[in-house]
């Protein structure tokens, strides 16, 4: 994409708020983004070829929807904690490996995708964000959930194709989690304690593809509590 062409979506996102640059292989942020006013309210910057974010997104203060999905980050800046109006945050498909404390800044996420990057540890900053909604690590390489997702307030977690061998206790004390989806991990039956089966909200809890089989898993203490659970939200969808 030509300087013109930047030039004139940047001049219609002044009046809209709303500048998308995606699929046009670009490795550096826009220059004249640096000096530009601050009106920005979603940044679409997907499907590029950026290595990293630079520190002056953190001037962006009234940004409340991020995509930098498809790109080649390495790394999260501190800086993304300044962006305290954010609610979406969409980060999947790049090569992130580390997740900002600073995060923890950001009251108003709802909506965080962290899908298909290098991820080893559950980002817990993000627990106690009473906004978040939904929160998507899939295909990552974290192997072990800790107890602080006892104050993760989402509705659905999905922690698909990981090398998770280790779930805290905690999952059954998130306030609001109703779906948490674990398929295709390293987890053995019985992290699946009669405590989560039977005293979670989880309704939902996918689990296929880890180092037990079905039956195991029906045999648990507290199965048949889950299952009311699991009946009760079908019947709500028919």
């Amino acid at each position: 994409m030509g300087n013109k062409q930047i030039k004139q979506h940047l001049e219609t996102a002044q009046k809209t708020g709303i500048l998308k640059i995606s699929l046009q292989r670009l490795q550096d942020f826009p220059p004249q983004l640096k000096g530009y006013p601050n009106v920005l309210k979603t940044l679409d910057l997907s499907q590029n070829r950026f290595e990293r974010i630079p520190e002056e997104i953190g001037r962006l203060t009234l940004l409340k929807h991020l995509n930098m999905s498809g790109n080649q980050i390495v790394e999260l800046p501190q800086v993304l904690g300044e962006l305290m109006k954010l609610e979406v945050m969409l980060m999947n498909d790049n090569m992130i490996a580390k997740i900002p404390d600073s995060l923890s800044n950001c009251t108003n996420l709802k909506t965080v995708n962290l899908s298909h990057n290098q991820i080893g540890e559950f980002p817990i900053m993000l627990c106690g964000l009473k906004h978040l909604d939904i929160l998507d690590l899939s295909r990552n390489k974290i192997t072990s959930i800790p107890n602080e997702i006892a104050t993760l307030h989402v509705t659905e977690l999905n922690l698909n194709q990981n090398q998770i061998s280790n779930l805290s206790e905690g999952v059954a004390a998130c306030p609001k989690l109703k779906t948490l989806r674990l398929e295709e991990n390293c987890l053995q039956v019985t992290a699946f304690t009669p405590r989560i089966l039977k005293d979670s909200k989880i309704s939902i809890l996918a689990v296929d593809g880890n180092l037990f089989n079905s039956k195991q898993f029906s045999d648990l203490e507290g199965y048949d509590i889950y299952m009311e659970r699991y009946t009760a939200v079908k019947k709500k969808m028919f």
